[in-house]
């Protein structure tokens, strides 16, 4: 199983001097971090896609087998609830193709509002058409339905599995990957090596997991746990953070 471990977005000048150092400028925080860590779920497309070529600079700051996750747009999601979408879906496919097969899978978070609705979901998946990996996040209880799973699993689409301080969505093994956010303030071994012995069984040839950002950088040390715990610790570039304060004066 491929761990594509990370955070939700990288860009938060707060985990200055916890993981990335100090005197980093911005524009080297996407190379910093694609050195520790394989993954990053990408959340600001939801409110306004990048243009081309800000694109083209994500692919060109990370190696080979980096991979995105991409938060697709609330127009998609929110406005038009996944319905008669096709004009975006190929807008959101064309603005991101620079990332060739960076493009870990795109992320489709339903609004809480919408209710179970399968001949919605079918249609809409059928407009997407597997020209890209994908993973749904259901808000609404509603959507916990075998017809729903049967549907992603019919399409290779996977189901996003959500914890939060108040809930969590039940695992569902629908696709050849799947996709786990881990949205509580706080983890410890303890609680990260009882998520690892439960996906471990899973029979995914990618696991995507993302921590939620927080303004001290324990995210990213969860993420580097998680990799210890699963014993696939990424090894650390040999440039340091006092090579990038160097490079940075």
């Amino acid at each position: 199983m491929n761990l594509r471990i990370g955070t939700s977005g990288f860009a938060y000048k707060e985990w200055k001097g916890s993981f990335y150092p100090e005197k980093i400028r911005p524009a080297e925080m996407l190379s910093f971090y694609a050195e520790q860590l394989p993954a990053v779920e990408i959340n600001n497309t939801f409110y306004r896609m990048p243009k081309r070529e800000v694109v083209e600079g994500w692919a060109a700051q990370v190696p080979d087998d980096f991979r995105f996750a991409i938060k697709a747009s609330r127009r998609i999601t929110h406005q038009k609830r996944i319905q008669d979408a096709g004009e975006e879906l190929d807008y959101l496919l064309s603005v991101l193709e620079p990332l060739g097969d960076r493009l870990g899978t795109l992320l489709f978070q339903l609004p809480p509002y919408l209710r179970c609705d399968v001949g919605r979901l079918e249609a809409f998946l059928d407009q997407l058409d597997g020209r890209a990996p994908a993973a749904l996040e259901f808000r609404h209880a509603s959507w916990q339905e075998d017809a729903v799973a049967r549907c992603l699993r019919e399409r290779g689409v996977a189901w996003v599995v959500t914890e939060t301080e108040e809930e969590q969505t039940p695992l569902c093994d629908v696709a050849e990957f799947g996709y786990l956010r881990l949205r509580r303030t706080d983890y410890d071994e303890a609680s990260l090596r009882d998520w690892w012995h439960r996906l471990r069984p899973q029979r995914w040839s990618e696991l995507f997991v993302f921590f939620k950002h927080e303004d001290d950088g324990t995210g990213p040390a969860w993420a580097e746990e998680f990799l210890a715990i699963a014993g696939h610790a990424r090894a650390r570039s040999v440039r340091t953070a006092a090579d990038v304060t160097e490079e940075a004066v």
